[in-house]
């Protein structure tokens, strides 16, 4: 079978920046498992599944904009010293902050004297994804996940 639209897949996967670091991987842990074209995964990394078979292992690059986006100045955002409490806010630093409809990672790019300036783009936006995927498994999914938008059973959800 190939993978394509509710195919439920079971993938290992290694993720790499352009310098070759590893930022992520499976090997050694359960195999990701999920139901192709629910916006799961990056859409770059599910377009290059497509069409694939277990058994197959291919490498992918993702562009910036098929994974977490371009790098966003208008995510760059003043926030006062003071909100930050008694923190010794250092660059680098990250926090959790609500943009008032869901929690969203910030990162603390300058500390000045009275405001911080943060960043709230995704870690990896702007980043090219490099990908080592081998297909572990595909299957036909169930009217039951197609119907809730994900796997149930081993490496899914459990009602």
């Amino acid at each position: 079978m190939q993978i394509n639209k509710n195919a439920v897949v079971s993938l290992r996967y290694t993720l790499k920046n352009d310098a070759g670091e590893v930022l992520d991987s499976n090997q050694g842990q359960d195999p990701l498992t999920f139901l192709h074209g629910n916006n799961q995964l990056i859409s770059g990394l599910e377009e290059a599944l497509v069409g694939k078979k277990a058994g197959e292992a291919f490498q992918v690059s993702v562009p910036p904009e098929k994974a977490y986006g371009v790098h966003d100045t208008s995510q760059l955002h003043q926030v006062p010293l003071e909100n930050f409490g008694e923190a010794d806010v250092k660059p680098g630093m990250r926090f959790s902050a609500s943009d008032g409809q869901q929690q969203v990672e910030i990162k603390v790019v300058e500390v000045g004297a009275e405001a911080v300036t943060v960043d709230a783009n995704h870690p990896l936006a702007g980043e090219t994804l490099h990908f080592d995927v081998e297909v572990l498994d595909v299957r036909t999914a169930t009217p039951e996940e197609i119907d809730h938008g994900h796997v149930h059973g081993p490496g899914g959800h459990h009602h």
